[in-house]
């Protein structure tokens, strides 16, 4: 899977590019790792959004320097709301908009964890539609959704860092009457659909891959993503 480079206002940053196979152009999503950065598993996940019609750019946050530092950095800008890694996450759209002849120019927005905070934090910023997994940001969703576009949330019941978010994200949406589709899985931990090292150790504290979660919750966001951003699945 090739990478490339996005140009942002703090200089280029690396990104991992998925183009489909079918012919373009194609609607665009940007994919916002978790706290682990570019992994094999973040690649695994540009191609799984690629395969279901959608033009995939996965921002490296981390590209500026040592990932302690750039961790540092990154969650001080999430809960700031703003920063170089808001930067980074808008120019990869813009740069996906920019490939006019590859992209369709309806984008959306897709993160984990740490990212799926980031993916609640720019729904309001320019995206067709948005899909956080299990969201690691304080929950203060009347703010955070305000003007937002719509929303496909999977939250498992057994995270320890999302306990009642869920039915609350899904309350603050309502109240605003945008679009979402909010989905707590029972019976499942944080990251559960994302292939993380240590899985026995990482069920046992709330955490861990779950296969059946998994599919359903791609299946209910790309259809979501049809709906709102065109594609495969409109």
């Amino acid at each position: 899977m090739p990478d490339t480079q996005v140009t942002t206002p703090n200089g280029s940053i690396d990104a991992v590019l998925a183009t489909p196979s079918t012919p373009g152009p194609w609607p665009g999503v940007v994919i916002v790792h978790d706290a682990l950065g570019v992994t094999d598993d973040l690649r695994d996940t540009a191609r799984r959004f690629a395969d279901a019609g959608y033009l995939a750019i996965a921002p490296d946050m981390y590209s500026r320097g040592g990932r302690a530092r750039c961790i540092r950095s990154v969650m001080r800008d999430l809960i700031a709301g703003n920063g170089r890694s808001v930067d980074d996450i808008l120019a990869a759209r813009d740069h996906l908009a920019d490939m006019t002849d590859d992209c369709t120019g309806q984008i959306g927005v897709a993160g984990f964890c740490m990212g799926g905070g980031f993916a609640l934090l720019v729904s309001p910023r320019g995206f067709g539609a948005s899909a956080p997994f299990y969201p690691s940001i304080l929950p203060r969703y009347d703010t955070l959704v305000e003007g937002a576009c719509p929303i496909v949330a999977s939250f498992g019941s057994r995270d320890p860092l999302n306990i009642g978010n869920g039915k609350r994200l899904a309350k603050a949406l309502d109240r605003r009457g945008i679009p979402n589709d909010v989905k707590v899985y029972k019976g499942v931990g944080h990251s559960f659909a994302n292939q993380m090292p240590g899985q026995p150790i990482a069920r046992i504290v709330g955490f861990g891959y779950d296969a059946q979660a998994t599919a359903d919750a791609y299946e209910r966001v790309f259809a979501f993503f049809g709906e709102h951003l065109g594609g495969a699945e409109s």
